[in-house]
């Protein structure tokens, strides 16, 4: 294996909101992950920002559950060296005093590293509310005239369309687009990231990747919880915000565009958004909507249950939407986003069913599958028809099987926000979203959430917590020209005649 390429000594990563749950749980762990193997500079200097009055002892507290430890002992000396990295500095978001602390720190560690170039990374474990006023403030006291500026923002980027471009209109006279890196974590994750590679890297898949060869695409979110508490702050987004207007976006977006002329950034992005701007409107009569309600057993809640949520609310909890591409290569192709909450099991995953095989010899034989599984697991695999072994004719479904788990077992596999963290600091963009991939991402969205949240807003129809949602997502599925695999029972991996049932998908 190649040895980790480091970045630049001395570089400064400042964490806003280091005192929340986001931070503690993932980026503050993403850092360590980084250094732990190799890919962060132990001359790094990490700063957390926020409004909470904490000792470093009290900080530390607060990540040290959450760094991953692979390799026992050996880690805990990590653990140690990365606390050292770490200095806090509780301020207020909305005045210059804090930033302006911030600001002496940080030039006198480099002034003592005598670093002539500065490079400064912000990350904004922050809501949204207060993006522009930290922005303004990194922009007044913290900007690095004479080197390199970066800025981490999470998601949401906008509640709409109209705020989304009320955001970009604020960031733009502060920061370049070069400057900004707009995190989606599900860019990150191993198997999306494995698209483009898959496809166009093999002949073989690649020449199928179309209408010819495909009757349906699903891209399928599941949680097996509800919103456990959090139902007032959910009752705002819905699960088309949540999770759809920009992880499962982005995903298919990948599944979909043409092949970048090379894969630097700007390339991919470009490529993305051409795909964006061939997409229909999303047609509100073709859309299924679901709201958890009690267990068939009365033992877990329904959405409305919860204290927080209003007792009349409409809020989605469940959503198949159909998207159609109008280019020559996807006309005609059903592709189906689904997601929602409280579901049988947790995964995520894509499935790409190719087109029934000609009638005349074979008679009732299942389609061809390739399946992408984000998560968890997460694995590639082809179901295809073989021959059963033995004297009978019959055919079984098969597969050809890549688990991650079992092949690579000898290798790090980066959580997302360890690879995202990597490229922001190497100043690629090739997995961050640019802002006219944003905005178009909102228009299209932004129709169906209003007629979603209006007043003759459709009632959504009620599914047992726990279950595979709504009962008419089967039929809605076969709407859009998925065939269920009901006849032909399939386990994964099949090793046996006696294989368990519960492994069946």
């Amino acid at each position: 294996m190649s040895e980790p390429v480091k970045f630049e000594k001395d570089t400064v990563i400042v964490v806003f909101g280091a005192s929340g749950d986001l931070a503690k749980k993932k980026t503050f762990p993403a850092l360590f992950g980084l250094f732990r193997e190799g890919y962060l500079d132990s001359s790094t200097k990490i700063y957390g920002y926020a409004r909470s009055d904490l000792s470093h002892e009290a900080l530390r507290e607060r990540i040290e559950p959450y760094l991953k430890r692979p390799n026992g002992n050996e880690d805990d000396t990590k653990v140690e060296e990365f606390f050292k990295m770490i200095t806090y500095i509780h301020g207020a978001y909305d005045t210059a005093d804090g930033y302006v602390k911030l600001r002496k720190s940080i030039e006198e560690f480099e002034s003592e590293r005598k670093v002539s170039e500065p490079h400064r990374l912000f990350y904004f474990a922050l809501p949204p509310s207060v993006f522009l006023t930290v922005a303004t403030h990194i922009k007044n006291n913290l900007y690095a005239n004479d080197g390199v500026t970066r800025l981490i923002v999470e998601k949401p980027f906008g509640h709409d369309l109209e705020s989304a471009k009320a955001l970009q209109k604020d960031l733009a006279p502060l920061f370049r687009e070069d400057e900004i890196f707009r995190i989606d974590h599900y860019l990150g994750k191993e198997l999306v990231k494995n698209i483009l590679v898959l496809r166009f890297g093999n002949t073989l898949l690649n020449a199928s990747w179309n209408k010819e060869n495909l009757q349906s695409i699903q891209i399928s979110f599941k949680e097996p919880f509800g919103t456990e508490g959090r139902g007032g702050y959910f009752d705002n987004i819905g699960i088309i915000r949540d999770v759809m207007q920009n992880h499962l976006l982005q995903v298919l977006t990948l599944l979909t565009m043409e092949r970048p002329v090379s894969f630097d950034p700007e390339s991919v992005r470009d490529e993305k958004v051409k795909v964006l701007k061939a997409m229909a409107k999303i047609d509100h009569n073709d859309v299924l909507l679901g709201q958890y309600g009690k267990s068939e057993d009365g033992s877990k809640p329904g959405y409305r249950d919860d204290e927080t949520v209003d007792k009349n609310s409409k809020c989605v909890t469940f959503a198949a939407l159909a998207f159609k591409i109008q280019n020559e290569r996807w006309d005609g192709v059903p592709i189906i986003m689904r997601a929602g909450k409280a579901l049988n099991e947790g995964k995520v995953e894509i499935r790409l069913q190719y087109k029934a095989v000609a009638s005349g010899v074979f008679k009732d034989i299942p389609n061809n599958e390739l399946v992408i599984r984000v998560q968890p697991d997460a694995a590639v695999y082809m179901k295809f028809n073989a021959k059963t072994p033995g004297l009978s004719n019959a055919t079984q479904v098969t597969d050809l099987n890549l688990t991650y788990s079992s092949r690579y077992k000898n290798f790090w596999i980066p959580e997302a926000y360890e690879v995202l963290i990597r490229d922001a600091l190497l100043g690629d963009h090739s997995n961050f979203v640019r802002d006219d991939e944003l905005e178009i991402s909102w228009s299209l969205f932004t129709p169906l959430l209003e007629f979603l949240e209006g007043p003759n807003a459709p009632t959504p129809e009620i599914y047992p917590y726990g279950s595979r949602g709504p009962k008419a997502l089967k039929e809605y599925l076969a709407k859009h020209n998925y065939q269920m695999q009901d006849k032909h029972p399939y386990t994964w991996p099949v090793t046996s005649p006696e294989e368990s049932e519960s492994s069946k998908l």
